[in-house]
């Protein structure tokens, strides 16, 4: 085995500094999760006291049984003792078992930005680890600015890494702020670095100003770092952060180093970053390395038949490790592996022989070529799985719906728009009609769903939504356009579940995704048939 090399998530931090991006409390719960199942090693949670997101998140965390939950601050503002701080306690209160703060280590910045000595800067970097690390806590110290810090003064530069690690830190991590640091020069002051204090405690924060992120936190390692930070997909400020999506994988297959993430985990890393996509609405990136829907695809000619006889002709690695496919656009590829790993993570055991699955297969194909999306969907994929092999019941029918929306002006003249939602099913052979209203049509649409479902109204205990996105899947198309609704749902359990819907109409997407949230619930509540 390899040496060890410890993976740093902070995609719920610096993924939120991203332009457009907002997560949501249950976006970072399910986001969380998801890294932890993967077997990264910290998760960086976000900043205690910065925004009521964090502040409930922080207070009620997810528990994890790889990971280790990370709080991020700042270290003590100059003039005060880090136990008189009130940033510091406020990022301590949460009590996490790891935290990780952020100081500065260019003389630039020191005298710009802090307007303060040199050596008051380092003792706030050493009064910060210490109280951390008297709490109990793990203290990790962020090095911001490090390499431009060390090209300007390496003397100043290490004696904040220094006084870091003297006073207790566990990792202090080389941080390439502005991304304007070439691998080569990472390489060469690492290397240098780690000469003087020994890598296994030094880590690697890089972003991808010049494009290079990935490249810059792989030569780290290479130089003796042993710690890596980053973010799911390379969200973060400007150009983003180093892509663990491609950083996992590329230790994992092409190194000798040893992370948390098993062979087992690896084969969900394609899923997991597609969910993050679907979450964000943000379109997949087609080419991304590894993940990509185009990451294994090709196209007729010399290059299907040399990866027919043998895949290593052009594929660099087989892409069921990464829990992708094999795509030939000419011929297409049945995804057999694929799916199968995903009704097992669904927990539906298939054996490969299964004479539907084939069908499934198929299924899923047809259904992700008219815009459905899975990856961020998972309950409607068990649920489409489940019907055609034949293991979910029809708790009801959906004879017809209907949404009517008014907008005018109220007894005030004020313009205020209303909508009215009728249902009508047939439950165990009865027709029952639902009318209610609501914020919007969807709205009404889900409290008529949900006003009488028979016998099977008991089930739907504490079942709300949670989330709602849109996606327009062909922009040119104007107001004709295919669009694709998401929704999350949650129950009294708090674990969330998506479900998703495709049509030109809006409404119709809305109310497929509407009608499987309610199959879903009522399949986990194992409602009788």
């Amino acid at each position: 085995m390899g040496e060890r090399v410890y993976l740093f998530d902070t995609t719920l931090r610096d993924g939120a500094q991203t332009h457009g991006v907002s997560f949501s409390l249950a976006d970072k719960i399910q986001i969380s999760e998801a890294l932890d199942r993967l077997g990264v090693d910290y998760i960086e949670g976000g900043f205690p006291g910065a925004n009521p997101v964090d502040d409930a998140f922080f207070a009620s965390p997810p528990s994890f049984s790889r990971a280790r939950f990370t709080a991020f601050g700042m270290t003590r503002r100059a003039g005060r003792s880090a136990a008189n701080d009130p940033g510091l306690a406020g990022v301590m209160a949460p009590g996490t078992p790891a935290v990780c703060l952020v100081g500065k280590a260019w003389d630039f910045h020191v005298d710009l930005a802090l307007g303060i000595t040199r050596d008051e800067n380092i003792a706030m970097i050493s009064d910060s680890m210490a109280h951390i690390s008297a709490s109990g806590a793990e203290a990790l110290f962020d090095a911001e600015h490090f390499f431009d810090g060390y090209k300007a003064d390496s003397g100043f530069a290490l004696a904040c890494i220094e006084a870091a690690l003297e006073a207790g830190a566990r990792w202090a991590v080389l941080c390439d702020t502005n991304g304007g640091t070439l691998p080569g020069e990472v390489g060469e002051i690492v290397g240098a670095v780690a000469a003087r204090l020994g890598g296994e405690r030094l880590g690697i924060h890089a972003h991808d100003d010049t494009g290079n992120a990935v490249a810059n936190s792989l030569v780290a390692v290479e130089a003796g770092v042993r710690q890596v930070q980053g973010t799911l997909n390379g969200l973060g400020e400007r150009c983003g952060n180093a892509n663990l999506v491609s950083v996992i994988p590329t230790l994992r297959l092409k190194t000798d180093f040893e992370t948390g993430v098993g062979d087992d985990d690896l084969k969900h890393l394609t899923r997991i970053s597609r969910m993050l996509d679907e979450m964000l609405n943000n379109p997949s990136d087609h080419h991304a390395p590894y993940v990509g829907n185009a990451a294994f695809a090709h196209k007729g000619g010399l290059h299907v038949s040399a990866v027919m006889k043998d895949p290593r002709t052009y594929e660099h690695v087989p892409p069921v490790r990464v829990g992708n496919r094999r795509h030939i656009v000419v011929s297409g590829q049945s995804g057999r592996s694929n799916i199968l790993a995903r009704l097992a993570e669904a927990g539906i055991e298939v054996d490969a022989g299964h004479p539907r699955l084939d069908s499934l297969v198929d299924e899923v194909k047809a259904r992700e070529f008219e815009g459905f999306s899975y990856d961020g969907a998972g309950a409607s994929f068990e649920l489409l799985a489940r019907r055609l092999l034949g293991t979910v019941p029809t708790y009801f029918e959906v004879e017809s719906f209907r949404v009517l929306v008014e907008r005018r002006r109220n007894a005030l003249g004020r313009l205020v728009t209303s909508s009215e939602a009728t249902v009508k099913l047939i439950v165990g052979g009865e027709r029952l009609l639902s009318v209610a209203e609501g914020n919007g049509p969807v709205d009404a649409l889900n409290h008529a769903l949900a006003k009488d479902l028979g016998k099977y109204a008991g089930y739907l205990g504490g079942w709300r939504l949670v989330d709602y996105k849109v996606r327009i899947l062909s922009p040119k198309a104007g107001t004709g356009a295919v669009t694709r609704v998401v929704i999350e749902s949650t129950d009294d359990s708090d674990m969330p579940w998506s479900t998703v819907g495709v049509s030109a109409n809006i409404i119709d997407a809305s109310f497929q995704a509407l009608v499987d949230s309610i199959t879903y619930k009522l399949l986990r509540e194992n409602a009788p048939a």
